[in-house]
């Protein structure tokens, strides 16, 4: 039987899974949606404003989200920031593409996100055994590719049939039931974070934590740069659908990466420099810019490490923060990824206007820097501190 079989057969695993990528679907399809709704009345320009409010909005509230969770339970977490999210919306969707209120929306979508991909992780400990955590986790990250798939999809099927609103209204609605099934998952309404001494700070008073974040930002950004560099590429070929077709062909070696990861052990401290540094080299060839076909497998190759690095992360997370702060730590985790993610769509704009060989040059030099923060956090001398997890 294989691993992922075995992970599947285990009680709520899969109900938990297909849960969380219906409630996350929002995170890849929002986007889309505001845009196309934002289109039909603004430029460009303000229609990116709007797509940077949402991820502000969703930055900002999951590491505050998750420590409510930390403090508290998941369920209502859950359920109130998805009828926020849901709302903002809504707001947007019915607000007549007046700007102030589509802006408001926006950052209330993104603000309410529902913190399902923190809350799962933080739930594995009890869902599986102590040996296969690792493997819980590469598995959840392999999974989540699919979602930045058919997230779009799906706002492109709904705005088809009934406008772009419809594209809005769909993300609301598949928040709340990813969200229904999810909270009503007898494992989660027990869960409890574990005891320890609350700081302001969090987990964040771990230096090492912050420096893997710091080191998370930095391949972040070299994920965020492609789909930028990828849609110049598109452009200058002269046929702009390349780009969906290219960026998919780095979702699906994510998807591999993610599930060949799961059989192999989490190793020791010199596992997240070694996969950080394979996902660093993976974006090295394509600074040849090759023919489409021979870019959509590089794009593949350089997609294939970033399950490993994000399962490494997770695991020297729940090893480093503190006790009671599993939720939070791992949504930092998710933040720092967004704000890089982000960050390299910004730096990369430019360098595309250079040429696409200079777009390309980014991610190695990102991802360099992501190696030598965790590379620091991993060999510094300075002793963890210890955090258990599960259910109090």
């Amino acid at each position: 039987m294989s691993a992922v079989t075995e992970l599947l057969r285990t009680p709520y695993v899969g109900r938990l899974l297909l849960a969380s990528q219906i409630g996350r679907l929002p995170m890849a399809s929002a986007p889309l949606a505001l845009l196309l709704f934002a289109r039909e009345a603004h430029s460009l320009a303000v229609a990116g404003l709007v797509v940077g409010a949402y991820t502000a909005g969703m930055a900002v509230g999951a590491p505050i989200l998750a420590r409510i969770v930390d403090r508290w339970r998941q369920p209502p977490v859950l359920w109130g920031s998805a009828a926020l999210s849901g709302a903002g919306f809504l707001l947007v969707a019915c607000g007549g593409h007046a700007l102030v209120p589509t802006l408001a929306g926006a950052v209330l979508g993104g603000l309410g996100t529902p913190p399902l991909e923190a809350c799962l992780r933080a739930l594995w400990p009890d869902l599986v055994a102590a040996d296969v955590v690792a493997a819980a986790y590469s598995l959840d990250i392999a999974v989540q590719e699919v979602i930045y798939v058919t997230g779009p999809l799906v706002t492109l099927l709904a705005v088809a049939i009934a406008g772009p609103p419809a594209g809005l209204v769909m993300a609301a609605l598949l928040q709340l039931a990813g969200v229904a099934v999810f909270a009503s998952t007898p494992v989660v309404g027990v869960w409890r974070a574990v005891a320890g001494v609350r700081h302001w700070a969090g987990p964040l008073r771990v230096a090492r934590f912050v420096v893997i974040l710091l080191g998370v930002v930095c391949a972040g950004a070299a994920i965020g740069s492609l789909p930028v560099v990828v849609t110049g590429y598109a452009e200058a070929a002269g046929n702009r659908s390349l780009s969906g077709w290219l960026l998919a062909a780095q979702a699906v070696g994510a998807l591999a990466g993610g599930l060949v990861y799961i059989r192999v052990r989490p190793g020791g401290r010199w596992r997240l420099p070694l996969v950080t540094g394979m996902l660093a080299a993976g974006f090295v060839p394509l600074l040849a810019v090759p023919g489409a076909a021979m870019t959509a497998v590089l794009l593949a190759i350089a997609g294939f490490s970033l399950p490993p690095v994000l399962t490494a992360v997770f695991l020297a997370a729940d090893r480093l923060t503190p006790a009671g702060t599993a939720v939070e730590a791992f949504a930092w985790i998710i933040t720092a990824f967004t704000v890089g993610s982000a960050a390299g769509a910004a730096i990369t704009g430019p360098l595309v206007g250079v040429s696409i060989r200079a777009g390309f040059g980014f991610a190695p030099v990102a991802g360099l820097l992501a190696v030598a923060a965790m590379s620091a956090a991993s060999f510094a001398r300075r002793p963890a501190l210890v955090r258990g997890s599960g259910s109090g």
